[in-house]
């Protein structure tokens, strides 16, 4: 899944871009609350993750630009401050939860995976499709019982897929949401790791919707008209 980093201290940005990615997570990472701004404007990210006080706009004001214009991505707000006021003002701006500096990659990654859930409609930590079983805190995968061994991409293309079961993805979504600013992108890359899940998976699961894109399904299960 693709995350927003808004953060301009650059120590912390670079340590959280790393802990964030070696998560599995798509990271781009801007300093500058405009900038911000426009990202959340021209890409569809899971979740943003934004500093309180930025240069040019700040944490409350970015993401209260985001509900004014009905854009309800994920926003989670870094702030060194931790008094009462400042956490209501925070969470009234609409930001869907905070993490009070210093800043702990666990913690933060936790409470990230929460909000996901809750996006995406579930409060379970795990998600299930049928006996497929997907844990995101472990990137662990088994079905019906079985463990699936998974590369971090693999694991990345299935958890935005079992997140809304049935919904069909482009190609170009699927791209926007497996891979972050500046990575390299092969012309047939989300063909080939659906090719890698099909094999692993079995036949049936992720079925090719013509002139669409690709779905998730229980074998079993129809297809809707």
């Amino acid at each position: 899944m693709r995350i927003l980093l808004a953060e301009d201290d650059v120590p912390l940005g670079n340590a959280l871009v790393s802990g964030l990615r070696h998560l599995g997570y798509a990271v781009d990472w801007v300093c500058d609350g405009r900038h911000a701004i426009q990202a959340l404007a021209d890409t569809p990210y899971s979740a943003a993750v934004i500093d309180w006080n930025l240069p040019r706009a700040s944490g409350p004001d970015i993401i209260a630009s985001l509900r004014r214009r009905g854009d309800a991505t994920p926003a989670l707000l870094l702030t060194a401050r931790d008094a009462i006021d400042d956490r209501v003002a925070g969470l009234d701006c609409g930001a869907d939860d905070y993490v009070v500096k210093p800043v702990q990659l666990e913690e933060l990654a936790a409470r990230m995976r929460a909000l996901l859930r809750r996006a995406a409609g579930s409060s379970a930590p795990v998600l299930e499709v049928g006996p497929l079983r997907l844990d995101p805190t472990l990137h662990a995968v088994s079905l019906a019982g079985a463990p699936v061994a998974l590369s971090a991409r693999e694991y990345a293309l299935l958890e935005v897929l079992a997140a809304r079961p049935g919904r069909a993805w482009s190609r170009a979504q699927l791209e926007q949401a497996l891979y972050g600013w500046g990575e390299e992108i092969a012309s047939n890359a989300v063909e080939v790791h659906v090719h890698h899940l099909r094999r692993k998976l079995g036949p049936g699961w992720i079925r090719t919707l013509r002139g669409v894109g690709y779905a998730l399904y229980p074998p079993a299960a129809d297809a809707p008209a």
